[in-house]
């Protein structure tokens, strides 16, 4: 335990003096405005930053995300089948589907899968 504090405190010590080092060598000066000023070949940098996008973006990412998640309890499920007897397994297994066809029937049902409205 000891060892790991003092481990610990010299790396927030050398962070901090890298930080303090940076802080002192910096050259910038306020006269570089352009340097300073975001760059984007080909875009206007005085329009408006906020560009409208469809809800349907969002919606298929978060069904993604979701998706992905399931994914990662289902590689789990398939280890237990080698460590439990199969009763439990299909138990879980068939508890887990239920769920994931009780979540897209929602999204079904609420039109988040359809692109056009």
């Amino acid at each position: 335990m000891y060892l790991m504090t003092i481990t610990l405190s010299i790396f927030i010590i050398i962070s901090n003096v890298m930080i303090f080092i940076s802080l002192i060598l910096n050259k910038k000066s306020p006269n570089e405005m352009e340097k300073i000023s975001p760059f984007e070949c080909g875009f206007d940098p005085h329009s408006s930053p906020r560009i409208n996008f469809s809800i349907h973006f969002f919606l298929i990412t978060i069904i993604f995300l979701i998706f992905d998640v399931e994914i990662a309890i289902l590689i789990p499920i398939i280890m237990i089948f080698s460590m439990s007897n199969l009763n439990k397994w299909f138990f879980i297994s068939s508890f887990f589907i239920i769920i994931l066809i009780l979540g897209l029937y929602y999204e079904w049902n609420q039109n988040m899968l359809n692109w056009t409205n």
